[in-house]
């Protein structure tokens, strides 16, 4: 999958790896089971709720997306242990300077971060990485249905909305 990155992002989405339904279709989240769109518009991220290839559409809203495993498709799990190229995400950071990130998995999170699952709480993370908030968002994925909560999301939706605002003033 490309990654749909751009300067002057207010928020940046870091998955681990496309499944590989979205692999095929070359489009983000598209599995039909995965809550992702239909998070994102309760959140208040999307005006309406998008379609899995409409991704290119949230460039125009300030939001990013991309992958820790950009070369792997699969659940996290069947990925190879060289899979995640934390070196490639911060150069893509230093590149963009988004304001906000978000890991859309704590495996993802834990990856890029260094932590164990265990200590990464959902929610706004302390401190930043490369001058950017860090939050991790419980999986959209059906795989993790029983972890799913929506309040992190709504959270996360909120302060993008507070971040927004204050760029353009």
């Amino acid at each position: 999958m490309p990654d749909l990155l751009a300067p002057g992002l207010t928020l940046v989405l870091i998955g681990s790896a496309p499944s590989t339904i979205s692999a095929r279709a070359r489009a983000y989240y598209a599995n039909p089971q995965n809550k992702f769109w239909r998070t994102l518009h309760a959140a208040g991220l999307t005006p309406h709720q998008f379609s899995p290839h409409d991704y290119p559409l949230l460039l125009s809203l300030g939001i990013g997306l991309t992958d820790l495993a950009k070369r792997h498709a699969g659940i996290d799990a069947a990925l190879p242990k060289g899979a995640w190229d934390r070196g490639e995400l911060l150069e893509k950071l230093e590149t963009y300077h988004p304001r906000l990130i978000a890991f859309t998995s704590k495996k993802s999170a834990s990856e890029a971060l260094g932590l164990p699952t265990g200590k990464l709480p959902y929610g706004r993370q302390a401190g930043l990485l490369l001058g950017a908030e860090v939050w991790v968002m419980p999986s959209t994925s059906p795989l993790a249905d029983n972890h799913f909560r929506l309040e992190p999301w709504l959270e996360l939706g909120e302060r993008f909305r507070r971040v927004s605002e204050e760029g353009e003033s």
